[in-house]
């Protein structure tokens, strides 16, 4: 059997701290922010942790960042 390989596309969009903690990027910031208030934009640029339920298939699908 193979090597399991890691999906870049997901790696590339999240990071891993060195408590193995996985952190993503808030949603919906790319485009359209003009009409949001200032306190929406400032969360914004907060980093979100991912939920566990959500860990179990990142660590599937990333297997090297174990």
């Amino acid at each position: 059997m193979g090597k399991m390989k890691t999906k870049k596309a997901l790696a590339k969009r999240l990071k891993i701290t060195g408590g193995k903690k996985i952190l993503k990027r808030r949603t919906h910031q790319d485009h359209l922010n003009a009409k949001d208030s200032g306190n929406r934009t400032r969360r914004k640029r907060e980093v979100n942790k991912l939920s566990s339920s959500n860990r179990k298939v990142v660590k599937r699908l990333l297997p090297n960042l174990k």
